[in-house]
C-alpha cells in the first residue's frame, strides 16, 4: 500500500492521506500538486507534503484523481518556511498554502450540469425554473452551478437541480479547470523561396497590390532596425497594413507565420546602461554594510530621507547577482514599485520581475515559474509582501525597504504574518543576508540593533549635501483666533503654496482621510447617518454624491433631508482629501490639482499614471493620504503641507506616537530632494506636543528613548510579545458570554497578563459584534507553550455547542 500526505487549501488543522499506485508513489515528490476528492463531491488542488506507506487509522484513504505537475511547484525550503509561518502565527498549513500560491494554481472543482439525451423528457411536468435549465442545456453541452444561478436569477438553485436529477434529466460532473493561459505572440518571416536577392526583385515586380508591396518593404525595414524576430503587430505598425493584406501574402506563400510563448511582462526595452556613482557618504555606508554583514546576518540601514538609500540597494543587488544569487526586494506599497521598477530596469534591464496583487493571475504565474526555474529574467524580484512566498532556491539578499511600515503586516485573511519578520526567517533558511532600510526604523528593529542582534549602518547626510527640509509649525488655535484661516488652510500655508507655484515648483499636501468629510450631521436634531452593518458613521464622498462605509462598502445616496426629523439643515464636519482638492481648485484655478488615495488608484495602472504625471511636472499640487509618505522621489517638490497633524496623534493604539513621528517625518522627506532646501508646514492645534517637536528637530533618537521608556512601563513590545484574539458573532449576548468563558479559561491556564474581553473602538463590522482578548508574554520567555495552551483552549471552546458559531481569529504580533 502506498500513500501521499497532502495539504488541502482549507483551514484544516492537519494534512490528509490519499492512496496512490506504486508508479505514482515513485513519481510524486513533495511540492507537486495533485487533484483529490474531498467531501461528497468536491475536488481540490492539494499539495504533496510527503509520500509514505503507513495507512491512516481513522478513515479509509481515497485515491488521488490525477497529478497536475511533472516537477515540484513548491520547493523544500518553502515548505519548511510555510510550517514556520503556520506555527508562529497560529494558523493552518492549508491557509498558508492558499495565501502563498497565485489563485490560478489552486484549482477547485466547479459542478457541471450535463443533459442526458437518452432520457425521455415530459416538458409539461416541469416547473418554469426546471424548464429554463433544461432549455439552456439544449443550446450548450454543460452548465456550471453559477451560470444556472444567473439564469434563474436566484441564489439557491440546488432544489431545482435536485428535482431535475430525480427526474433523470441531468447528470452531475465535477471538473477541475485550469485557469492559467500562456501568452502566445504571432511572428512573421519571409518564405525561404525568396532568400536570394534576384527572387526578391522578381517578387516585388509580381506584386500588383501597393498595400502588399508596403507590407514586404515594411518587413525589410523592421529587419534592418532589429535582428530579432518580427511580430505581426510590429509589422502592422511599421507598414500600416491590415490583417487581410498579411493573410493574402501568407496565402501566396510570401510570408510564413509562427507563434512563440512569451512572458506578459518584459523589461528588455527599459535597459539604459549607465554608471552608478556613489557620493563619499554613500561609499562609506556601502563599505560599512559589507563589513557589518561579515558578523551579522541582518543589518539596518538608517538613512535620512533623500540620502540615496536606493543607490546603495542597487550596489548591494549588483554585488549579489554577480555571485549568481537571487535577490528579493520587498516594498510596503504597490505605489512604490512604479518608480523603483523604472530605476532598477534602467540599470539591470530584463533581470527584474515584479510580483504584487495588481498583476493579473497569468502574470503572477509566469513570475512564479521564472523564479522556480532560476530564469535570468527573475534574478531580482520586486514586490509587496506576497512576493515573500515565491519559490526561491538560491536567495542571496533580502531587502526590506521602509521596514517600519505597518502595511507589511497582513491582517485578513490568514496567514496574518509580518513580511519583515518572515523575510528574515526566509533569508536565514537560505543562508542569505537581510538588509532593512528606513529613515524612521520601527522601535522593535532599533531595539534589536541596540541589544546587538542586528548590525547598524547610518547614512545621515542627504545626497548632494542638501540640508534636511525646514519644518514650520502653524498653531491652528492662534490662526483661527487671529482670523488667519481660509477654510481649512492657514494664510501662511496658502502664501507658501502660491510662492512655490510662482517659481514653477510642485507641492504635496497630506491629509490622512479619504472622501469629502468623515461626518454628515443634522443641525436640527444632531442625527448622524450610520452604516447599517457596522458601528461607524458614513463618510461623505462628493464626487459620487453618496455616503459610504469604509469598512464594508455599504453606500447610500446623499440624503436631501434628515432621516430622523426630516430637516433639510444638513452639514458636513471634518475634512478629507476630496474636500481639500475641491477647495484648492477654487483658490488656485490655474493649477492642475490631483488626488492620490484609495478612491483614485483602484485601476491596475492608476498609480503609474499619477506618479508619471507628477514626475513629468504635469501636476502642480498632489493631495493624498499615507500613500504619499512612502519613499516616493520627486525632484521638483519644494513644499509639503500637513493639513492636520493631530488626527494621527490621538488613536487608541500604543504605537500612535511612534506612527505619527514616522508618517510626519516620511511625508516631510518628500520635500527638497534636489539642490534646494525644502519646506514643510505642519498645521496643528498642539505645536508643543513632544512628537511634533521631535519631527520639527528631526530627532529620531529622542523619540526612540521616550517611547521605549513607556513601552517598558506598560508592558508592550519590544519587552513583551502580544497575541490578540478577536471573537465575532451576530448575537451580542452570546458573544459576551462566550468571550467571558474563553477569558476565564486563559486566565486560569496562562501566567502572563491576559486583558479583556474588551469591546474595540468600532465594536460592530459587517453585522458582527466584536470582542478582543489580549495576551502579553515577556520577550525573554518562550511563547511556544503559551500558544499550545491557547490552541488547546480554542479547541475546547469549539466543542461547547452554544459557542461553536462564534468565530475566533488569532493574531500574533498584531501590530
Amino acid at each position: 500500500m502506498y500513500f501521499a500526505e497532502v495539504i488541502l487549501p482549507l483551514a484544516l488543522p492537519r494534512t490528509f492521506t490519499y492512496a496512490v499506485t506504486e508508479a505514482e508513489y515513485h513519481f510524486l515528490q513533495p511540492g507537486m500538486r495533485v487533484v483529490v476528492p474531498f467531501g461528497k463531491r468536491k475536488m481540490y488542488t492539494a499539495l504533496v507534503h510527503h509520500v509514505h506507506q503507513i495507512p491512516p487509522q481513522l478513515y479509509e484513504a481515497k485515491s488521488i484523481d490525477h497529478i497536475l505537475d511533472e516537477s515540484p511547484l513548491v520547493n523544500a525550503i518553502q515548505l519548511s518556511h510555510w510550517q514556520w509561518i503556520a506555527s508562529y502565527y497560529m494558523c493552518t498549513l492549508g491557509e498558508v498554502f492558499r495565501g502563498a500560491l497565485p489563485a490560478a494554481f489552486i484549482l477547485e472543482s466547479e459542478t457541471q450540469l450535463h443533459f442526458r439525451p437518452e432520457v425521455q423528457v415530459d416538458n409539461s411536468a416541469m416547473t418554469d425554473d426546471e424548464y429554463l435549465i433544461y432549455e439552456a442545456l439544449q443550446h450548450q453541452s454543460s452548465l456550471t452551478m453559477q451560470l444556472a444561478s444567473s439564469i434563474l436569477n436566484r441564489k439557491n438553485v440546488y432544489p431545482v437541480v435536485q428535482l431535475l436529477l430525480q427526474k433523470g434529466v441531468l447528470a452531475l460532473h465535477e471538473e477541475v479547470q485550469h485557469t492559467y493561459k500562456p501568452k502566445w505572440v504571432k511572428y512573421v518571416r519571409l518564405s525561404p523561396a525568396y532568400a536570394e536577392e534576384s527572387q526578391l526583385v522578381a517578387l516585388l515586380d509580381s506584386l500588383k497590390s501597393s498595400r502588399q508591396k508596403e507590407a514586404v518593404l515594411g518587413y525589410f525595414q523592421c529587419q534592418a532596425e532589429s535582428r530579432k524576430p518580427i511580430s505581426v503587430k510590429q509589422l502592422k505598425e511599421k507598414s500600416g497594413v491590415s490583417d487581410a493584406v498579411l493573410n493574402a501574402l501568407v496565402a501566396k506563400s510570401v510570408f510564413e507565420t509562427y507563434s512563440l510563448q512569451e512572458d506578459r511582462v518584459d523589461f528588455t526595452n527599459a535597459f539604459q546602461p549607465y554608471t552608478l556613482t556613489l557620493s563619499t557618504a554613500q561609499q562609506e555606508a556601502y563599505d560599512a554594510l559589507q563589513y557589518a554583514f561579515k558578523t551579522k546576518p541582518v543589518v539596518l540601514l538608517h538613512g535620512v530621507t533623500g540620502s540615496g538609500k536606493t543607490e546603495l540597494y542597487i550596489k548591494m543587488i549588483e554585488t549579489t547577482i554577480q555571485t549568481g544569487k537571487q535577490v528579493l526586494y520587498l516594498l510596503p506599497e504597490i505605489a512604490l514599485t512604479t518608480q523603483l521598477v523604472q530605476r532598477l530596469t534602467r540599470y539591470f534591464g530584463n533581470t527584474v520581475s515584479v510580483f504584487h496583487s495588481k498583476y493579473s493571475n497569468n502574470e503572477r504565474v509566469e513570475v512564479w515559474h521564472n523564479v522556480l526555474q532560476q530564469n535570468p529574467t527573475a534574478q531580482i524580484v520586486i514586490g509587496a509582501r506576497s512576493a515573500l512566498f515565491l519559490p526561491f532556491s538560491n536567495l542571496g539578499l533580502v531587502l526590506v525597504d521602509e521596514e517600519h511600515e505597518q502595511t507589511f503586516k497582513q491582517q485578513d485573511p490568514a496567514p496574518r504574518y509580518h513580511a519583515r519578520d518572515a523575510a528574515i526567517v526566509l533569508a536565514q533558511a537560505h543562508g542569505a543576508k537581510t538588509l532593512l532600510g528606513s529613515a524612521t526604523p520601527s522601535i522593535e528593529t532599533y531595539h534589536n540593533v541596540k541589544i546587538g542582534k542586528y548590525g547598524l549602518v547610518n547614512l545621515l547626510e542627504r545626497y548632494g549635501k542638501t540640508p534636511l527640509p525646514e519644518v514650520q509649525l502653524i498653531d491652528l488655535k492662534e490662526a483661527y483666533f487671529k482670523k488667519q484661516m481660509k477654510g481649512h488652510f492657514s494664510v501662511a500655508l496658502l502664501d507658501a503654496i502660491a510662492e512655490a507655484l510662482a517659481l514653477g515648483e510642485q507641492v504635496i499636501l497630506f491629509q490622512n482621510r479619504r472622501g469629502f468629510a468623515p461626518v454628515m450631521e443634522c443641525m436640527t436634531c444632531g442625527h448622524i447617518p450610520q452604516c447599517t452593518n457596522c458601528n461607524v458613521s458614513l463618510t461623505y464622498h462628493k464626487f459620487k454624491n453618496q455616503l459610504r462605509c469604509h469598512y464594508c462598502g455599504y453606500a447610500i445616496a446623499k440624503p436631501s433631508h434628515c432621516h430622523a426629523c426630516s430637516s433639510t439643515d444638513l452639514i458636513t464636519k471634518g475634512i478629507g482629501t476630496e474636500q481639500i482638492e475641491m477647495d484648492l481648485a477654487q483658490i488656485f484655478p490655474q493649477s492642475n490639482i490631483k488626488r492620490m488615495d484609495q478612491d483614485t488608484t483602484r485601476g491596475k495602472y492608476s498609480f503609474e499614471k499619477l506618479i508619471y504625471s507628477f514626475k513629468n511636472r504635469e501636476i502642480d499640487i498632489l493631495v493624498g493620504t499615507q500613500m504619499l509618505a512612502k519613499g516616493l522621489d520627486f525632484e521638483n517638490v519644494s513644499l509639503v503641507g500637513i493639513i492636520n497633524a493631530d488626527n494621527l496623534l490621538y488613536h487608541p493604539d500604543f504605537r500612535a506616537f511612534e506612527r505619527s513621528f514616522q508618517l510626519l517625518t516620511q511625508v516631510a522627506g518628500r520635500a527638497g530632494r534636489s539642490e534646494k532646501q525644502g519646506k514643510v508646514m505642519i498645521q496643528t492645534y498642539n505645536p508643543l506636543h513632544n512628537t511634533i517637536q521631535q519631527v520639527t528637530h528631526h530627532s529620531y533618537t529622542e523619540m526612540f528613548k521616550e517611547q521605549l521608556y513607556d513601552r517598558q512601563i506598560y508592558k508592550y513590545p519590544p519587552y513583551y510579545r502580544l497575541i490578540r484574539l478577536t471573537l465575532k458573532h451576530r448575537d451580542f449576548g452570546k458573544l459576551k458570554e462566550g468571550s467571558l468563558w474563553l477569558y476565564q479559561g486563559l486566565k486560569q491556564h496562562i501566567d502572563s497578563p491576559v486583558l479583556g474581553p474588551e469591546e474595540p473602538a468600532i465594536n460592530k463590522i459587517r453585522n458582527e459584534y466584536l470582542r478582543t482578548i489580549l495576551i502579553k508574554t515577556p520577550a525573554n520567555q518562550s511563547v511556544t507553550g503559551i500558544k499550545k495552551t491557547i490552541q488547546r483552549l480554542l479547541d475546547s471552546f469549539d466543542t461547547v455547542a452554544q459557542y461553536r458559531t462564534i468565530k475566533v481569529t488569532v493574531n500574533v504580533d498584531y501590530y
